[in-house]
């Protein structure tokens, strides 16, 4: 994959110039971007997956849904329907993807959409939902729609300081990108990080807009349909892991005990008929332990208090005071 990646470095200056061309026609109003009058939020990246954008999105619905009459838009990456399609009491994770599923199993007092077109995504949400508050879930190179606060995210180990464009690197897009953004939030950070750490990255990331750092926090338990059990115990058990997200060593090393089998498919996974019975195979005797976004593919297909799942959240190192305010006022000032 290196040396692939090695070889098509000559086609990321074609990308990077395409990009740079197109953020630049908007910058000019050349190409037009729709405002809207209620608060809209963006939380995205500059890199190809993988920095926590479902958890940052849930940390802002809790932080916000008591106040605030709540939609979530995404564009239900890999669903099977196509348009905009909002959240009901019927519908499954193949038709809105299992991320935008996620959030709306957690979330039932809040409106979730799923649309390819955001502008569409956002009148049909306005005129189905009228909510006081919209979030844009993976949005930051969507620049039809001009959103009202940016939210960047960028992993501790692999900042968008440090990486290259698509497809030598993981960037959709140049780190000229972050000069739209409003907040950055990095994630994924150890909890050993020290005060010299974050000012390295700081440095790295060489912006003038407020800089946060949060660290994945792993719930206690893991969760089958019918029971839990504490981590510290499964972890001590011989099971299979399984997940199909972007960077799973995170989640792997949480819960391996050295003896598992661990199984790892690509980001949003769509389990065929024969992975599911090979699967169904493996939970007559063996415990399988997933992550809430693949469990989102499996429920339905398979039946057995024998799957887990590990929930996650994000969890802030310092300044979440900060953090929460700066957002809440700003949300509060437009409403």
């Amino acid at each position: 994959m290196v040396f692939l990646r090695k070889l098509l470095f000559p086609l990321g200056g074609i990308y990077w110039l395409v990009t740079l061309i197109r953020n630049w026609l908007y910058d000019l109003g050349f190409f037009t971007s729709k405002s809207y009058d209620l608060p809209i939020i963006a939380i995205g990246n500059l890199s190809a997956g993988g920095t926590g954008k479902t958890p940052q999105t849930e940390y802002i619905i809790r932080l916000l849904k008591d106040t605030y009459k709540i939609a979530v838009l995404s564009r239900g990456y890999k669903r099977s329907t196509k348009g905009f399609v909002l959240a009901t009491a019927n519908v499954s994770a193949a038709e809105l993807g299992d991320e935008s599923y996620q959030i709306h199993t957690k979330f039932k007092d809040i409106s979730v959409a799923v649309c390819e077109d955001r502008q569409t995504g956002i009148e049909n949400l306005i005129s189905n939902t009228n909510p006081d508050l919209i979030l844009l879930d993976d949005a930051f190179q969507h620049r039809k729609v001009k959103a009202g606060f940016y939210i960047l995210l960028t992993a501790y180990d692999d900042l968008f300081s440090d990486d290259y464009i698509l497809p030598y690197g993981n960037l959709r897009e140049s780190a000229i990108g972050k000069k739209r953004a409003n907040i950055i939030v990095v994630t994924k950070c150890p909890n050993t990080i020290t005060e010299k750490n974050k000012d390295e990255v700081k440095l790295k990331l060489n912006v003038s807009v407020p800089v946060f750092f949060t660290s994945i926090d792993y719930d206690v338990n893991v969760y089958s349909s019918s029971n839990s059990i504490e981590v510290s115990e499964i972890k001590t058990k011989e099971k299979v892991i399984l997940c199909g997200i972007a960077k799973p060593k995170y989640f792997i090393d949480s819960l391996n005990s050295g003896n598992d089998k661990v199984m790892i498919y690509t980001d949003h996974h769509n389990f065929s008929e024969v992975e599911i019975s090979e699967l169904n195979e493996l939970l007559k005797d063996k415990i399988i332990v997933t992550t809430e976004k693949d469990i989102m593919r499996l429920n339905g297909k398979i039946n057995s208090s024998n799957l887990y799942c590990l929930p996650i959240q994000t969890k802030f190192i310092s300044e979440k005071e900060k953090f929460d305010s700066i957002l809440t006022n700003w949300v509060k000032k437009l409403n």
